[in-house]
Formats: structure tokens, C-alpha cells, sequence
């Protein structure tokens, strides 16, 4: 994890010292900079880990863990526009595996492959969540904070068309 290009402005950095200056333990406020670090950055990167840890008085190995445990950390920066395509049972019955399967394919992502992918000109993130919570209309997908319900992957690529 040894990687020095992570770099912190030092107004940035005082900031992240106040937040740490309101807990018992430095270390307490790990989830606190995890979330504040990849709210400005887009990810918390290996560097990133790196810095916290020191920054709080921890070995590396604990941010590490706590960075590949909740699935709200990324370690790579998502495209602009995220796809998140439910999974769960009432829109896989609706037809949420082909909906992803037909946007890897027209955005040249492996469909095999688990987890978020990004296209290459970062401008696309498909990934399959757990419920969006609108299991009637089935299968349904999110485009960044947009929601879109009975998606076919003809309605998919008009969606698609209208990201910039």
C-alpha cells in the first residue's frame, strides 16, 4: 500500500484534525475520514489508506479492513454516469439479469465479471444492487439519482442517449 501520490491540502487537513479532535479514541473516526475522503476524491485509494492510517496512529491493515468491508467504500473511482440495475427477486423474475447483461454489452463491459464496472472514458458505471424498492414495477435501474421503472433495454438505451 506504500504509494505517496495522495496528497491533502492543509486547510483540508485541519478540517479532518477537528473531526478527529471530536472523538475519545483518533481512531474512532476512521468510517468519519473514509467518508469524508472519498466524498472529495471519488475513492479511497491505496494512498489514501495509507495517509489515514498514519494520520490516526493505526497500521495500514486496519483502514485496509474497514475500506474492503463495507460495500459503501470504492477503491476506484465510479463513472459519471452510475447504473445501479436491482437484482433482487421481483426484478430478476422482471428480467433485471438481461437489462444488465444488455448494458455491459452495449457499453463494452464484461457481463460475467461481478461487481461495478466502468467504461474506459469513465463515463458509464453499471452495477447490480439490492432492492430499489419498487418491486411492482419491475425490473427497475437508477442512473445517478434518476429512478426508472419497467426498463426494457430498448427504454436502457434511450436512457443511455440522454447522458451527456
Amino acid at each position: 500500500m506504500n504509494d505517496s501520490s495522495f496528497t491533502m491540502s492543509p486547510e483540508w487537513e485541519a478540517e479532518l484534525d477537528e473531526l478527529a479532535a471530536r472523538y475519545p479514541q483518533k481512531r474512532s473516526a476512521s468510517l468519519m475520514f473514509l467518508h469524508a475522503i472519498q466524498e472529495r476524491f471519488g475513492c479511497v485509494s491505496p494512498a489514501a489508506m495509507e495517509w489515514t492510517a498514519k494520520k490516526l496512529g493505526l497500521e495500514p491493515i486496519h483502514i485496509y479492513e474497514l475500506v474492503t468491508f463495507y460495500p459503501m467504500f470504492r477503491q476506484e473511482k465510479l463513472g459519471k454516469y452510475q447504473i445501479k440495475v436491482c437484482r433482487t427477486l421481483s426484478c430478476a423474475l422482471g428480467g433485471s439479469a438481461e437489462l444488465r447483461a444488455h448494458l455491459c454489452r452495449k457499453l463494452g463491459l464484461n457481463e460475467a465479471e461481478h461487481g461495478p464496472q466502468t467504461t474506459k472514458d469513465g463515463k458509464y458505471t453499471v452495477e447490480y444492487v439490492e432492492c430499489l424498492a419498487s418491486c411492482g414495477t419491475a425490473p427497475v435501474m437508477m442512473v445517478n439519482e434518476d429512478f426508472y421503472e419497467g426498463v426494457t433495454p430498448q427504454k436502457a438505451d434511450e436512457i443511455c442517449a440522454k447522458c451527456p
